[in-house]
């Protein structure tokens, strides 16, 4: 398993062995947002980067996940349909969203890493 990922909006990414590019979101995201209590996962199909892919409903608020480089979602973590609790329990592991074939796969390494993002956190919580 190689080193995460992360975008701004607390996405995590994690580029398999199979070239695929699993996401979630992460620990910070997941508890601003309190329970998840339903999860609306993307189609398996192409989408460009920005593009809303999946909708999360908690306790608290509804929020979107996008897409975060382009490319074309192969396979959906079905099991938050009927257990959308997964994503508090273990956002890093058992609550991802998707995987998806990004159509340039070096692309990952240029979005942030795991000190980068904790520096973005440290920002937002000076703010």
């Amino acid at each position: 398993m190689s080193e995460l990922r992360f975008t701004v909006e607390h996405e995590w990414l994690r580029q398999d062995a199979d070239g695929l590019v699993t996401v979630g979101i992460t620990a910070y995201a997941q508890e601003a947002l309190g329970d998840v209590v339903f999860v609306q996962l993307p189609e398996v199909q192409a989408y460009t980067v920005g593009a809303e892919v999946a909708v999360l409903e908690s306790v608290k608020a509804a929020s979107t996940i996008a897409m975060p480089l382009d490319g074309e979602v192969i396979e959906v973590n079905s099991a938050l349909e009927a257990s959308p609790e997964l994503v508090n329990q273990d956002p890093l592991g058992e609550g991802w969203f998707f995987r998806f074939r990004p159509v340039n796969a070096s692309a990952v390494a240029d979005l942030l890493d795991q000190a980068a993002y904790e520096r973005l956190l440290n920002a937002n919580a000076d703010a």
